[in-house]
């Protein structure tokens, strides 16, 4: 994970009211004990204040309230409900290669032809979709994966 993400979760754990020893902290983080201490100090450079307590059976406490935001989505929360075409749009993404899609209209009831540039997956909602160049709008556009009847690779862009 990135520091900030760890920052957050050490927050978030912290938040509970529980004490952690930098031992737990670091496994759950998956980070030496040195880093806890780091990420300790970003946080208390940010004005979130954490308790030392020393000793045998010591660790850190957080005794004031903070407000985490909380991650609204986790991996298994996201329906790919085309995992064919998740994966070959994800090749095409890797292998800079154009895609010629069929992609539904929001109401699924007519389709239009494009020929894209993938260039990066997003999470759209609660959806994954594409961040890609439309060749027919000549613009970036978004593109939700689960609307996307037929996709064939193209030649190298």
């Amino acid at each position: 994970m990135s520091k900030i993400s760890n920052v957050l979760t050490m927050i978030e754990l912290l938040s509970s009211g529980k004490k952690y020893s930098i031992k737990e902290l670091s496994e759950k983080l998956e980070v030496s004990p040195r880093m806890i201490r780091v990420y300790k100090d970003e946080i208390e450079k940010a004005g979130i204040y954490i308790d030392t307590i020393k000793g045998p059976y010591g660790g850190y406490v957080l005794n004031q309230n903070i407000n985490v935001p909380k991650r609204f989505i986790t991996p298994k929360e996201i329906d790919i409900k085309n995992q064919k075409i998740f994966n070959l749009v994800n090749r095409a993404i890797k292998e800079k290669r154009k895609c010629l899609i069929e992609y539904y209209s929001k109401d699924f009831k007519t389709t239009t032809k494009r020929t894209i540039k993938p260039y990066n997956l997003i999470l759209l909602g609660n959806e994954w979709g594409v961040a890609a160049f439309c060749e027919i709008k000549e613009e970036i556009r978004h593109f939700y994966i689960n609307r996307i009847k037929e996709i064939k690779l193209q030649e190298f862009f």
